[in-house]
């Protein structure tokens, strides 16, 4: 555990090492997803859809804005995943132009089997912090998710 001082220097220091310890999070994360996708043989994008079902039924359009693909591609995307069972497609009930996804048995049984142990873990850190730590954490990862995203708009705006 960090010993926490006061002094100016001591928490430049600490500053550095959560800067360092989110990019090797960040880097981690991608090698592990990255691993992932070769091993069941879903390219990014493939990944980001099926990570965006998680969260429950979604919109082609939905998809779309996340992975920054054109509707063609997106369709392209969900005829692939759903000629091998991880999603399906089905007509919204409120807008029948409109095509709703969700992932499949097979898709959640996948995400068991490789994130299912680095839930399981991360709970068990999880469980280590007080409330008050948790709302600190909480805070810090909404502020840096925040900051992330408008960043990644900031960019694509450039590149527009």
């Amino acid at each position: 555990m960090i010993e926490v001082n006061s002094s100016s220097e001591d928490r430049t220091e600490l500053t550095a090492s959560i800067g360092l310890a989110v990019m090797q999070w960040q880097d981690a994360t991608q090698a592990y997803d990255e691993a992932v996708g070769a091993r069941l043989g879903l390219n990014m994008a493939e990944r980001h859809c099926i990570g965006l079902l998680h969260g429950g039924p979604q919109s082609a359009g939905a998809v779309a804005t996340a992975t920054g693909l054109t509707p063609a591609a997106v369709t392209a995307l969900i005829d692939r995943l759903e000629a091998r069972g991880l999603l399906t497609r089905t007509r919204s009930l409120e807008d029948r132009r409109k095509v709703v996804i969700e992932a499949t048995e097979a898709t959640r049984d996948l995400s068991a089997r490789y994130y299912g142990a680095i839930a399981l873990e991360g709970g068990k850190v999880i469980a280590t912090f007080s409330d008050a730590e948790l709302a600190t954490i909480s805070r810090f990862v909404n502020a840096a998710l925040d900051l992330q995203r408008a960043q990644l708009a900031r960019l694509k705006a450039e590149a527009g």
